[in-house]
């Protein structure tokens, strides 16, 4: 596909997704303004967890490396650790996630 033909197809996709809330609405009357607060905060709380969950892995990650790089003869520890910190970061996304989806 050449980058004229994907301009011409995301345009008309565009286009498409602007008039089909006028072109498919059913009934008179506009529906009332209500605005679901539980599922944004559901939803920003799992962003936030997921996101500290990531960052907090990394750094698990990095420091078994370099602590298994420094003393090669305790990787096997240092693993068994990880492996449990790890695991327990990870708990807190599932958490969050299963809160999510009871809400």
């Amino acid at each position: 596909m050449t980058k004229k033909a994907a301009a011409w197809f995301l345009l008309a996709l565009v286009i498409a997704l602007v008039f089909a809330p006028v072109t498919f609405a059913q009934g008179t009357q506009a529906p009332a303004k209500s605005y679901d607060w539980i599922d944004f905060a559901a939803a920003l709380a799992l962003g936030v967890a997921a996101a500290g969950c990531g960052l907090g892995q990394g750094r698990a990650t990095a420091a078994a490396c370099e602590s298994s790089a420094r003393n090669p003869g305790a990787s096997g520890a240092i693993r068994i650790a990880f492996f449990v910190g790890v695991a327990l970061i990870e708990s807190l996304t599932l958490y969050v996630f299963v809160v999510v989806l009871i809400k």
